[in-house]
């Protein structure tokens, strides 16, 4: 067996596959000379609770089942992890209809204890945070993912993993994030949906700031614009990070601006669904790359749910690039989604074609789907 992908979902699988099989051989490849070293780790660190999701879908039952599972892991694993908690705060009273709709899917999606609070109520757990209304949603934590996958990849080597460079396999599974388009296609799967590339750039608070809030602040999601919105995130390591924007990123690897590909540039550019998701939302990609240049139009973003915030009060931080899947109508592919080719090949091939957000939060639970499939597909039944 063998997993593509050292990232947190690759390195979860495999730990999922040898639990459930402690005697499989199992290799697990990754092209960089360390784990983990992309989304897994380019990412605000929050174990989500499954607000956002539409119900019955599968990022709405294994966000709720991967943060059950993340926080006992974590606390099995001595990793170390702070339940914080969430507000998504409405500052407009045209919200308020969206804030109250996103409570009850909250409710579908069985996340627990979810309170829709008042302005008083909210400024005893965020004093400086502005806002008429909010959903209190005290079980979303912080963690540090690349710790998470380190401590996933240390399992993987108490089953007796070793170094290996010609292996063969009987099944392979890919969890190849960036680059997941272009290995399904490869193995005969339709090029749709395909993979661009955004990044999205923090913001950092000063250390003297950082108690400006407690815990994480987040809008309430515009339905009509393609990205969640810019939030407040504290870290496990005492930082606050604000942000991420949303820009296109010039490279699938493209953390800087500096970072350039030409071949994976003309990729993006000429994609179907690029082209009409930048038609539809043209203003906010304007606003984006504007909030992106030039501070004070990110700051004045932000303040809206922090007034007190000022432009000295930050540093420009890290960026991540989150593999967004497009479908050609110019629609974010928001669900998880797994693929495998047509014909006896997809009897030996799984791919993770789509997992953004909250991936590495649901990634146990993601492992436990891919296994029963895998289990499916070899023995002929799901466990």
């Amino acid at each position: 067996m063998v997993v593509v992908g050292g990232g947190i979902i690759g390195l979860a699988t495999a730990r999922e596959l040898l639990i459930r099989q402690p005697t499989l051989k199992l290799a697990v490849l990754e092209k960089e000379s360390l784990l983990a070293q992309h989304q897994s780790t380019h990412n605000s660190g929050v174990i989500h609770s499954g607000v956002y999701y539409v119900p019955g879908s599968l990022k709405a039952k294994l966000c709720v089942e991967g943060a059950n599972l993340m926080y006992e892991y974590c606390d099995k694993s001595k990793v170390q992890y702070k339940k914080c908690g969430k507000v998504i705060v409405a500052v407009e009273k045209n919200e308020m209809t969206r804030l109250k709709n996103l409570y009850e899917r909250g409710l579908q999606n069985g996340v627990r204890d979810i309170r829709l609070i008042s302005k008083e109520e909210l400024k005893t757990l965020e004093p400086n945070c502005e806002g008429i209304a909010a959903i209190y949603v005290p079980h979303t934590g912080i963690v540090d993912y690349g710790q998470v996958a380190k401590s996933y990849s240390e399992d993987i080597r108490n089953f007796g993993g070793s170094h290996k460079e010609n292996i063969k396999s009987r099944f392979v599974i890919t969890c190849c994030g960036l680059y997941s388009d272009r290995l399904a296609s490869k193995s005969g799967c339709e090029s749709e949906p395909k993979i661009v590339p955004f990044r999205g750039n923090y913001l950092v608070l000063r250390k003297n700031k950082s108690n400006l809030i407690n815990g994480n602040i987040y809008p309430v999601p515009n339905p009509d614009l393609p990205f969640l919105g810019v939030h407040f995130t504290p870290k496990i390591n005492g930082e606050v990070w604000l942000g991420p924007n949303a820009i296109l990123a010039l490279s699938r690897e493209g953390y800087r601006f500096t970072d350039i590909n030409p071949q994976q540039l003309m990729e993006s550019i000429s994609n179907k669904g690029l082209i009409k998701l930048l038609c539809k939302h043209w203003q906010f990609g304007i606003q984006e790359t504007i909030r992106n240049a030039f501070l004070p139009a990110q700051i004045q973003q932000l303040q809206r749910y922090v007034p007190k915030l000022q432009i000295d009060d930050v540093v420009r931080g890290p960026a991540g690039v989150r593999a967004q899947a497009l479908d050609t109508d110019g629609n974010l592919v928001d669900d998880f989604i797994f693929d495998s080719p047509p014909g006896n090949i997809g009897q030996l091939i799984l791919h993770v074609r789509n997992a953004p957000s909250p991936g590495a939060t649901s990634s146990l639970a993601i492992a436990k789907v891919i296994a029963s499939e895998i289990n499916h597909k070899l023995n002929g039944k799901k466990s």
